[in-house]
């Protein structure tokens, strides 16, 4: 069945009135810790995912990392390009998988972080959710992830339609990266209730939230509380980490200042914090309504 094709679909109830796209058993990533980071558009989720597997390469671990993003720039810092998509090498010998070599979608990004971008279908047609699945085979047939200790799937934006919530069939943890403002913490609001949902049928836990670009978290913290999530990390509004992305590098790239040194420990603890494993958290999500009362609009 073609890829692409939009009549392609699976039934899995994911939650009550929900039809996504089905996990076949046969796709299912063994052996590593396979992490899904989600957040709202814009919000340095990227770039968080980026310095992560860096963070994770630092502490002797094999990473991959997978942009599940159409723009396909998810780990250009760490190959200081955009590398071809799995959906562009699979249109270039139309379809037939079996023609593909490693090489062709795969490459190696800062201390040796192994990096893929999936890749979109054409605006308008097919499903991102294949397109991950796709991925997944592809790294499984070619034996790609039996040499690889972490995984960290970065996935597009707050979108948490079946295709794009197909990551978290994969993962272990999710983990939300979200700013001190209202606009990211709805966002958060529905990614975790993705999450829940996702949880009823697949072994997917909710981690935490990652406070980024933000100086302060009392409204992340607060948020928080009320629905029983709690923070993993804590990255301020840096220029640094702004310049690192124009630089086309990791924030382990840059000049080390104290400012820099920090942030560059708090990835550290971080991927050692979900090394050595999380305890997942029970969120409910609140109502849309309920959080425009929470944050005090009037």
């Amino acid at each position: 069945m073609n890829l692409l094709d939009p009549r392609a679909t699976f039934s899995q109830p994911d939650g009550e009135g929900s039809v996504q796209v089905g996990l076949d058993p046969r796709d299912e990533i063994k052996g590593a810790k396979v992490f899904a980071v989600y957040g709202k558009g814009g919000i340095g989720k990227s770039t968080t995912s980026s310095n992560l597997s860096a963070a994770f390469s630092k502490l002797g671990h094999r990473v991959l990392q997978i942009g599940c993003d159409p723009k396909h720039d998810s780990t250009f810092t760490l190959t200081k390009k955009l590398i071809p998509t799995v959906i562009d090498v699979l249109e270039g010998v139309e379809f037939h998988a079996e023609e593909l070599r490693p090489e062709d979608y795969m490459f190696e990004g800062y201390n040796g972080v192994m990096c893929v971008e999936a890749g979109g279908p054409p605006a308008g047609t097919g499903c991102g959710g294949y397109v991950v699945g796709q991925t997944v085979k592809l790294l499984k047939q070619h034996h790609l992830l039996e040499d690889t200790d972490v995984v960290i799937f970065d996935v597009l934006g707050d979108v948490v339609c079946g295709g794009f919530a197909a990551p978290l069939q994969h993962a272990e943890r999710a983990v939300v990266v979200a700013a001190n403002d209202f606009d990211s913490i709805f966002a958060m609001n529905r990614i975790v209730a993705a999450i829940g949902a996702k949880a009823k049928n697949y072994n997917v836990r909710l981690a935490g939230v990652i406070a980024n670009r933000s100086k302060a978290t009392d409204e992340i913290d607060r948020f928080s509380a009320a629905i029983g999530m709690k923070r993993l990390a804590h990255f301020q509004d840096l220029d640094a980490i702004r310049r690192s992305r124009l630089k086309k590098c990791t924030l382990f790239e840059m000049e080390t200042t104290p400012e820099v040194l920090a942030a560059q420990m708090e990835y550290i603890r971080l991927a050692q914090l979900l090394w050595d494993g999380v305890d997942p958290v029970e969120a409910k999500p609140m109502k849309d309504r309920d959080i425009f009362d929470f944050l005090g609009f009037e």
